[in-house]
């Protein structure tokens, strides 16, 4: 089994709803390195989240944590300075760690706000070309900030940065990338869970049962994108199985062209930071929160186009 192993999916809910245990992974920059901050981090007591055995390591892509919560200081923007780091979730590192970029390939992130998952994969490797497409008109504007506030000239001209519709894709670029991220929309969006308002909320619920149909069509439009032999992941942040499993198994049953990859290797490797569902197949694996692990909840499975 891979490491410690819970059967269902009963993460604490507090972990989820109450952000002072929530923990910030620390992806370093390396764009604008300081090694003062490592000698930081290190005082701290935070240390690099993924280590050697892991089946694709880029010796640049730096991730720090510990176990304790508490916040790291999120950095200012400063006009004309790359910032030196990135908080997110660790877990939703592991999407990135799928997908394998090497250099020179061509890469569509294709729901990429907020850019964590964008930002992450140019620190692995630098892909021939890089679009980064989101939909909505006011994700899609912090998604470009975000990515011009870590990423510097003259790599930024690698990246095509667009608003079309995820579903869209896959009849516009046909067979015209090696590796697709689809980050779908999903129920557990943290940015949902605390929705500002009570409209809000209720139209989030309704939209809910659209979801995994959604997530279809994203997928099945970035089957269309990747040329024969290129390979995506999928990933979500919800426990929900309707958006996860059932997702991807009803693409496997409905496109004769894909296979399952399996990713297991990976998770044995991480086993020590992440808590996973136990019973998941090969090609995927969910990310439970648990205290002082408070990582996830993220699905990844990943297929290969035949």
């Amino acid at each position: 089994g891979l490491g410690e192993q819970r059967r269902g999916p009963a993460p604490q809910r507090d972990v989820l709803t109450y952000p002072l245990c929530w923990q910030y992974a620390i992806l370093l920059n390396k764009f604008s390195q300081s090694s003062e901050l490592e000698n930081t981090l290190g005082v701290k007591g935070y240390h690099p989240a993924f280590q050697r055995p892991l089946p694709y390591l880029p010796a640049l892509l730096k991730c720090y944590i510990r176990r304790t919560p508490g916040r790291f200081p999120a950095q200012k923007h400063q006009p004309g300075k790359l910032k030196e780091y990135y908080l997110l979730n660790a877990s939703s590192l592991l999407p990135v760690l799928a997908l394998e970029v090497k250099d020179g390939e061509d890469v569509l992130d294709l729901c990429a706000a907020p850019g964590g998952k964008s930002i992450a994969i140019l620190q692995c490797a630098y892909p021939g070309q890089f679009h980064c497409n989101e939909y909505d008109d006011l994700r899609s504007r912090w998604l470009k900030q975000t990515i011009e506030s870590f990423i510097p000239y003259p790599l930024i001209n690698l990246i095509t940065f667009s608003k079309l519709d995820g579903r869209q894709i896959g009849n516009l670029k046909p067979e015209l990338y090696d590796k697709v991220l689809v980050d779908a929309p999903c129920s557990n969006d943290r940015s949902w869970l605390f929705s500002s308002n009570i409209q809000q909320a209720t139209l989030r619920l309704m939209q809910r049962k659209e979801l995994p149909s959604l997530q279809f069509q994203l997928l099945r439009s970035a089957i269309k994108a990747l040329h024969p032999g290129g390979s995506l992941v999928y990933s979500t942040c919800t426990l929900s199985r309707a958006e996860n499993s059932d997702v991807i198994n009803l693409i496997l049953n409905s496109c004769s062209n894909v296979m399952p990859v399996d990713i297991s290797e990976m998770a044995r490797a991480v086993s020590q930071e992440f808590t996973f569902l136990g019973g998941t197949q090969q090609h995927e694996l969910l990310v439970l929160p648990e205290k002082g692990r408070a990582w996830g909840p993220m699905y990844v499975a990943k297929l290969k186009k035949m």
